[in-house]
């Protein structure tokens, strides 16, 4: 295997024991040559992967002395990912956000299809910086129907959420249907987000729809992943609805 693949998988593995705080705040990771022996893996392969966690910034120390965790990359499940505002408070921390952009324009192809509209329909776009605690952590993009779109400039979009000032307009928004992948960071994404141009990006695409089923915005957020991490919950009487696709075409198998 080739040693890129080996220092991503022993990063993903201790990454993972920070998550779920099998390796707590504040705790020395194991040595080098624990880890070494523990994944079967060369010493330059360890250095990778804790190089790896060190620019996330998820660990500190080095340098002769033992690494420490320095913080837990922080879970987002799916009871809170309408908001970004309540996960970020529910967490315990400070939301914040600062708008780029609002403005009239015609719909793209993708937001169209995923409203029901035709292309070039008028929608309302809105580019926002989300921060938690004054830190840049995803850039949202959203596509709103232009009915509902033309509430938000009734009020002010960075003094809060976006679903709370509609929900006081009337509008409900209820349930969404979210793709997850990854992506290398554009150059904007990059600048706005405070990472390298080319450097892994979650993307969480959504449609959202009211109460009536109607779907009103479509959304495209991009997460620094050394600052989300994303969570499933199920349960026996609530089952997951799951559909394979192939990522090059999006058919359905």
């Amino acid at each position: 295997m080739p040693s890129g693949s080996l220092h991503a998988k022993l990063a993903d593995a201790l990454r993972e024991r920070i998550a779920s705080g099998a390796l707590a705040v504040g705790e020395p990771l194991p040595s080098e040559a624990r880890l070494v022996e523990e994944f079967g893996t060369s010493r330059g392969t360890v250095r990778q992967a804790l190089s790896t966690l060190r620019n996330e910034g998820l660990i500190e120390g080095g340098q002769g002395r033992r690494p420490v965790v320095r913080r837990r990359p922080m879970g987002q499940p799916f009871e809170t990912f309408l908001s970004f505002s309540a996960w970020v408070e529910l967490s315990g921390h400070r939301p914040g956000q600062h708008t780029i952009e609002l403005a009239r324009r015609g719909a793209d192809p993708v937001a169209a299809g995923a409203l029901g509209l035709e292309p070039g329909e008028p929608v309302i776009d809105v580019l926002r910086l989300r921060l938690l605690d004054d830190e840049p952590v995803m850039l949202e993009r959203s596509t709103f129907v232009l009915d509902i779109g033309l509430l938000l400039f009734d009020f002010d979009p960075d003094a809060g959420s976006i679903y709370a000032g509609l929900l006081a307009r009337g509008v409900e928004i209820v349930a969404a249907t979210h793709t997850i992948d990854a992506i290398a960071a554009p150059t904007d994404d990059a600048r706005l987000l405070g990472v390298a141009k080319g450097a892994p990006l979650l993307r969480e695409r959504r449609t959202a729809r009211t109460t009536d089923g109607r779907p009103v915005e479509y959304g495209d957020d991009r997460y620094r992943p050394d600052r989300a991490t994303f969570t499933i919950a199920n349960e026996r009487a609530h089952h997951l609805a799951l559909v394979r696709t192939v990522p090059e075409t999006g058919e359905a198998l």
